[in-house]
């Protein structure tokens, strides 16, 4: 039976966050026969976020022992990960019901993709949504328009959050990449360099805006530039060595 595993990296002041996360996980539809794993990897010792998070048949759950940083628990997670397909869900986040179809049913159409991006709204501490605009037209994504897209502004402009991929292809890549800042874009542009990806009209998932995201906290611009320069130059050494994955 298919299955599609969701990697959520999570540390012990989230548990509360976690539980809706875990609650927008029972309310997904998937597509008949597909069955989904929620990785739960703990960046730090066991601690109540193990009792929320257990609370959910599908859940498998996991504690480093130690801090690790987010982008080795999703490594680890990976590690753990039994589906053909991954989807990020950062423990502050919340999908949509239709989400993991959405995106399972992307693959089926589209044979050649090895990744589809989401579109998000941010959520606001009031509950209330907040649109924003998406830098890349819904539809067929071919190798290197995102990466260029980035290239251009300058700036981070892929929803990695909302990332699902085949998970062949994440492990090939080394999975997240060990920046100081964005690892996940790291992963994200080798992947849009070297394959075709998809992004739904749809909106599937809602982005957290909170007073404790890490993305918010003082010093978060810190070593940013070079975060931002690790990323120019792996999307420049794929150009240079023309790397491309065949269709799956």
């Amino acid at each position: 039976m298919p299955l599609i595993s969701v990697l959520t990296p999570v540390h012990a002041e989230r548990a509360e966050f976690l539980a809706a996360a875990g609650e927008s996980l029972a309310g997904q539809r998937l597509p008949a026969g597909w069955e989904l794993e929620w990785l739960v990897q703990e960046d730090g010792p066991r601690s109540a976020v193990a009792d929320v998070a257990e609370r959910f048949s599908f859940v498998r759950y996991q504690a480093n022992g130690e801090t690790l940083g987010v982008n080795i628990a999703r490594n680890v997670a990976l590690s753990r990960a039994g589906g053909s397909l991954v989807h990020v869900l950062d423990s502050d986040d919340l999908l949509l019901p239709g989400a993991l179809r959405t995106a399972v049913e992307a693959f089926d159409a589209h044979p050649r993709i090895h990744w589809v991006t989401g579109q998000a709204h941010d959520l606001l501490p009031d509950e209330t949504r907040l649109s924003f605009a998406s830098p890349l037209e819904p539809g067929m994504i071919e190798p290197g328009v995102l990466t260029q897209l980035i290239l251009d502004s300058g700036r981070p402009a892929a929803p990695c959050a909302g990332l699902t991929a085949r998970t062949e292809t994440v492990r090939a890549f080394g999975g997240w990449v060990a920046t100081p800042r964005g690892g996940d874009l790291a992963l994200v542009v080798a992947l849009a360099e070297t394959t075709p990806g998809f992004l739904p009209s749809e909106v599937t998932w809602l982005y957290r805006r909170h007073p404790g995201q890490i993305t918010g906290q003082a010093g978060w611009t810190r070593l940013q530039d070079e975060s931002m320069a690790l990323i120019r130059q792996r999307i420049a050494a794929l150009r240079r060595l023309g790397v491309r994955v065949g269709a799956a």
